[in-house]
């Protein structure tokens, strides 16, 4: 594992800060097209499901291009990108055989996400505004474990994966508003 060393330059933050708000706002837009459309498995929400992963590859390479450029530990980052696009692969087959299908990989998803966000986030703490992520971290883990228990029940919904969209983006928010604060200070 990668440790940091020292304070971060002033850069860090600010790209951090900027990303965190691009996921928000991301995040925010998904669960509201997803939460409209949750009701059937079809070609809108398949397609949805698809992207949000294929989203986070995109917003990790951003993180992982930005970390480099300031000396900063990227393998976390690179295992996250790997499971991203796995899962958005995951999900395209998934969609095709049902809820309860696309629940398991969302649900194994938000468990090994879950872990390397919080890996990743300890080892920014020094950074500010990553407790937001760390927490994040915690409850993704628990909320997967939860869609894949959900995924064998009667009436297995997608609606749930909106909520736990949203309150992700809500965490990045916090983390943005955090490093803007950390770097006034």
């Amino acid at each position: 594992m990668d440790t940091l060393v020292g304070t971060a330059p002033a850069s860090v933050p600010t790209a951090l800060r900027k990303l965190y708000l691009l996921r928000f706002a991301f995040a925010a837009v998904w669960a509201a097209l997803l939460f409209a459309t949750a009701d059937t498995l079809g070609a809108l929400t398949a397609t949805l499901l698809v992207i949000y992963p294929l989203f986070d590859v995109a917003c990790a390479v951003v993180d992982i291009r930005s970390a480099r450029a300031n000396d900063r530990p990227v393998r976390a980052l690179y295992v996250n990108v790997a499971l991203s696009a796995l899962t958005g692969i995951g999900l395209a087959v998934a969609a095709t055989s049902g809820i309860p299908a696309v629940l398991r990989i969302w649900g194994v998803w938000a468990v090994t996400a879950g872990i390397v966000q919080l890996v990743v986030g300890a080892v920014r703490r020094q950074l500010g505004g990553q407790w937001a992520m760390i927490a994040s971290g915690g409850i993704s883990t628990l909320a997967g474990a939860s869609f894949i228990a959900q995924a064998g029940k009667d009436g297995a919904s997608l609606t749930s994966l909106a909520g736990y969209a949203f309150l992700g983006g809500v965490f990045f928010l916090v983390s943005a508003l955090r490093l803007g604060r950390a770097r006034r200070v």
